[in-house]
């Protein structure tokens, strides 16, 4: 039995005492106890996540795309989530992974923006500062055993230079020429290389589109958390653009040949 009357519940409150039980005491909590209600929280995996960024760079400057959905687990819930940012006027980031994690990178680098910016001194953060920036935050985060769930594209034109460079969950870093997370590091990847590699300084910005809508065609063939719906980023001495979203041509005709495929048997 409740020995505890203040447990039992109405009549009370908390201006007049129906019980007589005043001065009322500390009200015990007998509540099954959580053993972890006390402990310090980390995210154990990404709830809601975006899947392949790419990037090339090309003659004129960089250019990164990345298609417009964030699945919810293996459910394609939200279609209309733009994964490109711009940072400034010379940089671009791309993000897959958790969402949630990247609208807080947006905010961070927002702050940073302001804080740099309130200087007045005429100096604006570039591509190299931004990825330098994050590389920290995320190798941080990552030793802090509560990481920022998520692959980042960092591309922009500053000074005449072209700069792209990858950082993920990790704190790793590299740059290339050509760069893809998600399932495209797997499939899109060894496209762009052979697409790109060596002819980064004549490519011109009508063929490095085509080759990232190709790209973003043979992932959404193979990929089942892509979607046909994209948008593409280019950073050029005029600054940063993203494009509208742009839809797929696709076809899958060339699927009746495919032995498995639908109904057919041989």
């Amino acid at each position: 039995m409740d020995h505890f009357p203040t447990n039992w519940g109405r009549p009370r409150n908390d201006m007049f005492d129906a019980y007589g039980t005043y001065p009322i005491h500390q009200r015990p909590d007998n509540r099954p106890k959580d053993a972890f209600a006390d402990a310090v929280q980390r995210t154990q995996q990404p709830i809601v996540t975006g899947t392949s960024v790419l990037a090339l760079k090309y003659k004129d400057g960089i250019m990164m795309a990345a298609d417009n959905l964030a699945s919810y687990g293996s459910l394609a819930r939200f279609k209309d989530v733009q994964r490109l940012h711009p940072v400034g006027n010379y940089t671009v980031i791309g993000a897959g992974g958790d969402m949630s994690d990247f609208q807080y990178i947006q905010e961070t680098l927002e702050e940073v923006q302001i804080a740099e910016s309130t200087h007045q001194d005429g100096h604006e953060l570039g591509p190299v500062e931004i990825h330098e920036y994050m590389s920290q935050v995320m190798y941080a985060r990552r030793s802090k055993l509560n990481p920022l769930w998520n692959a980042l594209l960092i591309g922009g034109f500053k000074d005449g230079k072209r700069f792209l460079s990858y950082v993920d969950l990790l704190g790793t870093t590299y740059s290339a020429s050509t760069l893809a997370t998600g399932f495209g590091a797997h499939i899109a990847q060894p496209l762009l290389r052979k697409a790109v590699e060596g002819y980064e300084d004549v490519l011109t910005a009508e063929e490095a589109q085509n080759i990232l809508e190709y790209c973003m065609r043979v992932l959404f063939y193979r990929d089942a958390r892509s979607l046909d719906k994209y948008q593409i980023a280019t950073v050029t001495a005029d600054g940063v653009y993203i494009s509208a979203s742009l839809k797929l041509q696709t076809s899958w005709d060339f699927a009746e040949g495919i032995r498995g495929y639908g109904s057919q048997t041989q």
